[in-house]
């Protein structure tokens, strides 16, 4: 079985494969992007504090654009991660997020599954690849390689003809 066919579409692993190569946790001072709306002006985010796993020298909109793509990995928002600071409340009346709060365990789940992929992708995606005769080279894996869009990534159940008790055509049991 070739590598390929167990990797997900390019355009998937090219949104995350940056943010696997830095990874973890968003961790930024409390805060809520300006707002903006049609025809209105750019977001731009404060520099973020409290890295554990990203480079330290993200600008707050780089942080911002790997955790939309993380968050877009698992199907979830920001508030999955980070934790609500009942003390800073925005304009609506709800508590905005400290994305530096290290408070949620998803969060720090988060780096760990960050550092694993990043693992993966430095020490066993090339030499697979390696063995492959790949022409080009490996996409990475990325979150959205096992989640998909799903909170916990779904169960893999094969076809019937290649699970369990299957038969081949020819053979009997």
């Amino acid at each position: 079985m070739r590598i390929s066919s167990l990797l997900p579409p390019s355009g998937a692993v090219a949104l995350l494969g940056a943010a696997v190569f830095v990874c973890a946790s968003i961790a930024q001072a409390p805060q809520t992007p300006p707002a903006s709306g049609p025809g209105g002006p750019p977001h731009s985010y404060p520099a973020p504090t409290n890295l554990q796993v990203l480079p330290k020298d993200l600008t707050g909109d780089q942080v911002h654009e790997i955790m939309e793509g993380f968050a877009g990995a698992l199907g979830v928002h920001c508030n999955y991660c980070h934790a609500a600071d009942p003390k800073n409340v925005g304009p609506n009346g709800r508590p905005r997020l400290n994305y530096a709060s290290d408070e949620k365990d998803e969060k720090k789940m988060a780096r760990i599954m960050i550092a694993m992929t990043g693992d993966i992708n430095k020490n066993y995606v090339s030499k697979v690849a390696a063995i492959d005769k790949m022409p080009e080279a490996a996409p990475p894996v990325t979150c959205g390689t096992c989640h998909r869009g799903h909170e916990d990534p779904e169960e893999f159940k094969p076809e019937p003809e290649h699970g369990p008790g299957a038969t081949t055509p020819g053979m009997t049991h």
